[in-house]
This record gives structure tokens, sequence and C-alpha cells, in this order.
């Protein structure tokens, strides 16, 4: 398994001092960067061609989680839904322009209006992941559907949800995985979760918690049992990035899951 860090830790500052992080990165193991397309780190315009000229000759790999804000891909709503797939789709050209071995994208969320028109955000989440694929595949891009955390109000979170989605999206469209581990354990289902989908896993995003709160705590500040977990992901012959996306001991976080994957 490669070792990879999200930015995450690092969304509040100027995408331009954010990385510069990549040399620290590179001398700590780090294989795979994830960019977050979102806030002061989108990729548009000059900051596009920042982060080209800040990885030229670095021989890091580039993942990009797409843009979460105020978005809803399950939207009820079709002109919010269509904006939304939109922004998907500017992150994905953007993605494309990287050269990105992963792109991340969340599912969509139920709204106030669930109880009125049961199924209809499933619905429509169904029909923009189908539209997503598409675009991946005329990019040349590769797409992986992240699983989201409890409590929050998302279509797909648990096992349960993905089994649901694989039995009604069709065979033709390949529906890839992004594994989250710390969402999956808020669902009690980390482990479950590898065993049911392994083959589908493509990325992994690494991070801990309370089993309550999605707070991304530096690995083993939380309760994940990490060795189980990643034993869990060898079984199944996961060779991909493990990405290291907490927001606080970053660093201590990419030592410990290094000396775990060794």
């Amino acid at each position: 398994m490669k070792l990879g860090l999200s930015m995450l830790f690092r969304l509040g500052e100027p995408l331009k001092k954010a990385l510069g992080i990549l040399p620290k990165a590179l001398e700590a193991g780090v294989e795979v960067i994830e960019l977050v397309d979102e806030a002061l780190h989108s990729l548009r315009g000059r900051k596009l061609d920042l982060v080209i000229r800040a990885f030229s000759g670095l021989g890091l790999s580039i993942a990009v989680h797409a843009p979460f804000v105020d978005l809803n891909i399950g939207s009820p709503y079709e002109p919010m839904r269509r904006f939304s797939l939109m922004r998907h789709f500017m992150s994905m050209e953007a993605a494309r322009r990287l050269d990105a071995v992963a792109w991340v994208f969340h599912p969509g969320l139920r709204t106030g209006i669930t109880h009125h028109y049961p199924g209809v955000e499933w619905r429509r989440t169904l029909r923009s992941i189908r539209e997503i694929y598409s675009k991946a595949e005329e990019l040349g891009l590769r797409a992986l559907l992240e699983n989201a955390p409890e409590p929050f109000p998302f279509v797909l979170k648990r096992v349960e949800d993905f089994e649901r989605l694989f039995s009604e999206i069709g065979p033709d469209v390949e529906v890839e995985l992004a594994f989250d581990i710390g969402h999956a354990h808020l669902c009690g289902q980390a482990e479950e979760f590898v065993r049911a989908f392994g083959g589908r896993i493509g990325h992994v995003h690494a991070h801990d918690n309370d089993g309550t709160s999605d707070i991304h705590l530096g690995i083993g500040h939380g309760s994940v049992n990490w060795p189980s977990v990643l034993r869990a992901l060898r079984e199944v012959g996961y060779r991909g990035p493990v990405v290291v996306e907490s927001v606080e001991d970053v660093w201590g976080s990419l030592s410990r899951l290094k000396a775990l994957l060794a």
C-alpha cells in the first residue's frame, strides 16, 4: 500500500502557502497527495497553474477530492442538482489536467422534504452517479465514490446502502469506492465494509475518531482498530493509496501509518 496525505489539514491557508509542505511530505515517505478542490484551494485558473508548477519534478502522484460545500448531487430541486453536477464536472476537468490518479466524490444527501417524497434523493443520487461516471469515462478519469459518515443525512453511508446501490445502478456503471475508514468506523462497520466491497476499493482515507463524531483525529487518537482494518485491506489484496485525512497530528499520523503499513 502507498502512503498518502490529504491537504485537508491546510484548507484554511492560501494554496501557495499550503503547498509548501510538499518537500516535508516527500521526506515522510508520502507518494500521493490528495488536493481538496474547495474554498481557498479551488482548482481553477491561476491556482491550477500554481499546482502544476509546485508538483513539477517531484515525482508525487496527485489525487483530487471533489468540492462539497453547499452541493448535493441528490437534490430533489433539479437546478441545484444540475449546479452541483456542473461544479463536479469542473473539478473533474481540473483533475484531468493534473493527470490525477483518483477523483473522489461524496454521495447525495436527504433534505427537509424527504418525509413527503420518500426516495427522491436516492433516485436523484443514482442519476447523478451515472452522469458522473459517464463524464469520467469521457475524460479518462478514475472516479471513486466515498462512503459518508453518520450522523449526516447522506444516502450512502452503511454497507446495506451500498449493497442496494450496486443492485440498482446497473451493470453498465462500474462504481469504484474511496473507502473512508473513519466514516465506516462511525457506522460501526469498518472491517465489514472491507469484507463486503474489497474488490471495489481503489482509494482509502485514514483518520481517527471517537466513534460518535467525524472529527478527523490523528491516527491512534481515537477508537479505530488500525491493525485490524489494515489487515482486512491486505486480505482483500488492496495495494492502492492509504491517505491520511487527519486535521491534527498529521505528521505523527503519517509516521504511525507508515509503520503499520510496513
